[in-house]
Parts: structure tokens; C-alpha cells; sequence
């Protein structure tokens, strides 16, 4: 499939999950508008609205039901805090950024740079994203050097396979190069119109120093997708599908 086929806004399809703009919505039999809902999952806060926070915003203006989850609260990242300390620091500044998101967040209870694969982990996030029966997943990409990432990347996998794959799965770079290895992208989002929007959110993370590491990550990865994708800046997924899943 033409990968810019899948992830344009207005009226096309993420293979069984269709997005449509919010004057087009589905209908259901009732006739009423038919709510469709995202989850975009990080290790840290920052990772949803660095990495997907421009899709984040085309989603919400498409209709859809957005929520932001946290699989730690950043508990490690702010030199000579505590965990609480840091914990409080971070949470406060991921729920400024789902404000201008104006996306829902959820946190959940693993330790930054202590997180865990294990029974009652995978338990954890399969309960979570069970409850919120969402249509469509985006997550970290497996392959990454950070041990958090990699962790988040495959307590969803799980889940996906849990549930019996009954909602789409997405991959999302981080810092690729870096971070992130081996991505090989098979969709775009074109963010162009609303990646002011989207730095304004991620900026939010003050104690992250993301205005450096947007200028030094984010901003070239955002040009290259765009560039790949023909537009001004983009966002790039992997797109797992249940026929390929076996090759992980």
C-alpha cells in the first residue's frame, strides 16, 4: 500500500480505523456521530508530545478521543530532585501540555529508569488499554537504546496480542540515531499547520531543556519526514499489522 495513503486527515483510512474530518464524522446506525479514540503511549513525559504531538492534533480536529499515557512519571530526570520531587515537577508539566494538546493524560506507575517487563507489568497495561478500548495505539519502536522505551515497546506488543489485535498499532521514532535504530517508516502525518501548536506542548516540559533538544532532534527529524513526505514537516510511523506480527 502507497504509504501516503494512510494517515491523511480527510476521509482515508488507517486500515480499519477510519479518520475523518470532524465535519464528516462516521455515522452509526443511530445517526449519531461515531467517537473514535487514540491512545499514544510513552515511557517518560515529553515522549507523546515530542514524538506524536502533531498527529495528536490532527486526530482532535478529526473528531477523535485522544489520550496521552505515561508508563513512568519522569522520576529520574531532573538532576538533584528527588523521585517525588521530580515526579511532581514532571506530572504538572505533561498535564500543561495536554492542555494545549487537548488531550486527556493518564499515568501510570512504573519508576523512570526502573521500569520492569514482568507478570504484573504486562497485566498493568493490558487493564489499561482494555479499559479504554481504543481504535488505534501509537508507541515506542522496540529497537531503542533507552531500556524504558524498549520496555514500553513491548508491554503494549503484548497487549496488542492480548487483546486479539483489536486495535490498530502504530511505532513512533525518538531521537532516532540515537535512541531509536532501524526505523523504517511505512506512514506520515503531515503536521506542517500545526507544529507551532506542537512545540508550544512539548516546550512545556521545562525541566527537560526541550527547547535544546528540539533544536537539536526534533526539528531536523520533523524536516527530514516532511521532506520524505513532501510537505513542509511530518511525523513517521511503522504500522505492525497482525499478518506481520510474527516476525517479532
Amino acid at each position: 500500500m502507497n504509504r501516503r495513503d494512510m494517515l491523511k486527515m480527510a476521509g482515508t483510512a488507517i486500515a480499519g480505523a477510519t479518520i475523518l474530518g470532524a465535519e464528516a464524522l462516521a455515522k452509526e446506525s443511530n445517526n449519531q456521530p461515531k467517537r473514535r479514540k487514540a491512545l499514544i503511549i510513552g515511557a517518560h513525559p515529553d515522549d507523546p508530545e515530542g514524538n506524536v504531538g502533531g498527529t495528536m492534533i490532527r486526530l482532535r480536529q478529526a473528531g477523535w478521543d485522544v489520550i496521552s499515557v505515561y508508563m513512568t512519571r519522569g522520576q529520574a530526570g531532573i538532576k538533584g530532585k528527588s523521585y517525588d520531587e521530580a515526579a511532581m515537577i514532571r506530572t504538572q508539566e505533561a498535564i500543561d501540555a495536554c492542555k494545549i494538546l487537548d488531550v486527556r493524560p493518564v499515568f501510570m506507575s512504573q519508576i523512570d529508569g526502573n521500569s520492569e517487563v514482568n507478570k504484573e507489568r504486562y497485566a498493568e497495561m493490558q487493564e489499561l488499554i482494555a479499559k479504554e478500548n481504543p481504535d488505534i495505539v501509537f508507541t515506542h519502536w522496540p529497537i531503542d537504546g533507552h531500556p524504558d522505551h524498549r520496555v514500553c515497546s513491548i508491554l503494549v506488543y503484548n497487549a496488542w496480542r492480548r487483546l486479539d489485535y483489536s486495535f490498530e498499532l502504530y511505532y513512533f521514532e525518538t531521537m532516532n540515531g540515537t535512541q531509536t535504530q532501524y526505523f523504517q517508516p511505512t506512514d506520515y502525518v503531515d503536521i506542517s499547520e500545526v507544529a507551532e501548536q506542537k512545540h508550544k506542548s512539548y516546550f512545556c516540559h521545562v525541566s527537560q531543556n526541550t527547547r535544546k533538544s528540539y533544536e537539536g532532534w526534533h526539528c531536523h527529524s520533523e524536516k527530514f519526514r516532511g521532506i520524505e513526505f513532501r510537505c513542509d514537516r511530518a511525523e513517521a510511523f511503522i504500522h505492525l499489522r497482525r499478518d506481520s506480527s510474527d516476525i517479532f
